[in-house]
């Protein structure tokens, strides 16, 4: 049983989950990473983390298309549902729910979160997913916090962590979250999309590789792995 991870590019990532498919932060119209046609992605789920557009460009015109149910916050899900997707699950910080697909469990995220008109998107977040027997924490935009301590308890098979750096945290504190979180493999993301973020990731990973016990998997855009 495997579950199979595909980086678009950015922040937007897909899952496979025994046939599954699982969509995070769908950003795929303007995405200079990015070589996948928004028209053509397949969605069963689709998870949201914030507000902001470079997450959710393109969450409601698949959502529609697909169907697919809407796993966010509390504000984004009244977004969806007001602009004609009902298909809808809303949580909140803390709190967690048995989906057919598995448990998901909404995290901190210390960022912003609105959308293109200004207007609030509710609380950014980040995912703790435990599913087909895989514990995966998906961090959204975030800087650092000790508390990433306590989601590592939970004895993580996968940690996806932004490093950009400007809008979130950057390598240094990356390495950090990494030494918290104590993960078997470790993924960046959330780099290298505009020149405010671009960063070294080789350099990145080795330190990880060298500071820890993780394993690190580097993605170039439209890559995947799967996680046995």
């Amino acid at each position: 049983m495997t579950v199979k991870v595909t980086w678009h590019g950015h922040a937007t990532l897909s899952l496979d989950v025994n046939g599954q498919k699982v969509l995070v932060d769908p950003f795929f119209s303007g995405n200079p990473a990015c070589k996948t046609n928004a028209d053509n992605v397949e969605a069963d789920y689709i998870l949201i983390t914030h507000a902001h557009g470079d997450h959710m460009a393109d969450a409601l015109p698949i959502a529609k298309r697909t169907g697919a149910l809407v796993i966010t916050n509390f504000e984004i899900g009244n977004w969806m549902i007001a602009n004609g997707h009902s298909n809808v699950h809303q949580q909140h910080i803390g709190g967690g729910y048995y989906h057919p697909i598995g448990y998901i469990k909404l995290t901190i995220a210390f960022h912003g979160s609105s959308f293109n008109d200004g207007s609030y998107g509710g609380m950014p977040s980040g995912f703790l997913l435990n599913v087909d027997e895989k514990r995966i924490y998906i961090a959204g935009d975030t800087a650092v916090y000790s508390d990433m301590a306590l989601i590592g308890r939970y004895g993580l098979d996968l940690a996806i962590l932004p490093i950009g750096d400007n809008f979130t945290m950057g390598p240094d504190d990356a390495l950090l979250a990494a030494k918290f979180l104590k993960a078997k493999t470790v993924m960046p993301y959330h780099y290298n999309t505009w020149p405010p973020i671009e960063q070294d990731c080789q350099t990145w990973s080795a330190q990880v590789r060298s500071e820890t016990s993780s394993n690190v998997i580097v993605l170039d855009p439209e890559g995947s792995f799967t996680l046995d």
